[in-house]
């Protein structure tokens, strides 16, 4: 099986490029899209998330997974923030 990049090979250098920019725009959007799913499971009130609390795991149910998720792939926005910052000083 081909990777995406290798099978874009035939397409040049600026399909490689193009993929590798989308590929970073896409690892930005985990970090909110995991956030925005633990808020909106607290305020659906999952049954999922009012079984973990009788039996308290400090780890289980939906939230603490979907916010462990969204600081999980934090990395792409703090490579960001760490590319603007020191583009700044400069």
């Amino acid at each position: 099986m081909t990777s995406p990049v290798g099978a874009m090979a035939g397409a040049g250098r600026n399909g490689a490029l193009a993929a590798r920019h989308l590929a970073s725009w896409l690892s930005l959007a985990a970090t909110p899209t995991f956030a925005i799913m633990a808020v909106l499971t607290v305020v659906a009130g999952s049954a999922d998330m009012l079984c973990a609390a009788g039996q308290g795991a400090l780890l289980g149910g939906m939230v603490p997974m979907y916010l462990l998720m969204s600081a999980f792939h934090s990395a792409a926005w703090l490579r960001l923030i760490a590319e603007r910052r020191v583009a700044v000083s400069r």
